[in-house]
C-alpha cells in the first residue's frame, strides 16, 4: 500500500536512490555520469536539507519510493544554495571545460541563478518530482503535486514552476494533464507553471 507522507531525515538515502534511478529523462542514470552523486547533489539533496517542510514522499512499506521536493521562495533558495551548498559542491565537482554530460550538469550545479526565471513574481516556488517506474501510472504523481500545492497555498505562495527534459515525452504529457502551462520565457516549452489554487 502506497501512502503520501512528509519527508523524514531517514528517507535521505532513498531520495538519493530515486533521483539516480529516474535521472536520465525518467530512466535509470546509474553509471551515466562521472559520479552517481552528481544528480542528487543538484536536484534532490539540497532540497531535503534546506527545505524539508516542502518535501513529501510516496511510502511503500516504510521506504520512500517517490518524492516531490519544493521550495516556496526560489530566489531565497538560490541565495541559500550559494551560501551553504555551493562551496562543498564546487570542491567536489571541478570544472574541466570538457563537452560532456557531466560537465553540463556541473555547470548547472554551480549556477544557482539559473533558477531565477523571469516569472518568479507569479510563480515564486519550484519543484522536482520523481517516482520509481513501478509506481508510475497509479495517480501517485497527481497526489504528490496536490499535496505540495496545498502546502504552498497555505503559505500564501501563488504559483509553482518546474522544468523537464525536452526528450521526456511522458513527463510532458503528465504535466499537461495536471494543468501546467508553458511559461513565456520557455524557449522549448519545457518550463511550465501551475497556480496553487488550481484543481489538480
Amino acid at each position: 500500500m502506497a501512502d503520501i507522507r512528509p519527508y523524514r531525515p531517514s528517507d535521505r538515502d532513498d531520495i538519493y536512490e530515486i533521483c539516480v534511478k529516474t535521472g536520465k529523462s525518467g530512466t535509470d542514470a546509474t553509471g551515466w555520469l562521472d559520479s552517481d552523486d552528481l544528480l542528487p547533489d543538484i536536484y534532490a539533496l539540497p532540497y531535503v536539507d534546506l527545505e524539508p517542510d516542502f518535501a513529501f514522499v510516496v511510502d511503500v512499506d516504510g521506504r520512500a519510493r517517490g518524492y516531490i521536493l519544493g521550495v516556496p521562495d526560489t530566489a531565497a533558495f538560490a541565495t541559500e544554495l550559494r551560501r551553504t551548498w555551493l562551496p562543498g559542491f564546487e570542491a567536489k565537482y571541478p570544472v574541466t571545460h570538457e563537452d560532456t554530460p557531466t560537465q553540463h550538469f556541473v555547470a548547472d550545479g554551480r549556477d544557482p541563478d539559473r533558477l531565477l526565471i523571469p516569472e518568479l513574481a507569479e510563480y515564486p516556488a519550484h519543484l522536482h518530482i520523481d517516482l520509481l517506474p513501478e509506481l508510475q501510472g497509479q495517480g501517485l504523481g497527481r497526489m504528490l503535486v496536490r499535496t505540495l500545492i496545498g502546502r504552498l497555498a497555505t503559505r500564501g505562495v501563488p504559483g509553482v514552476w518546474l522544468e523537464y527534459g525536452a526528450d521526456n515525452v511522458s513527463a510532458a504529457a503528465f504535466y499537461r494533464r495536471l494543468g501546467f502551462l508553458p511559461l513565456p520565457s520557455s524557449t522549448k516549452g519545457t518550463l511550465v507553471g501551475l497556480r496553487t489554487d488550481a484543481t489538480v
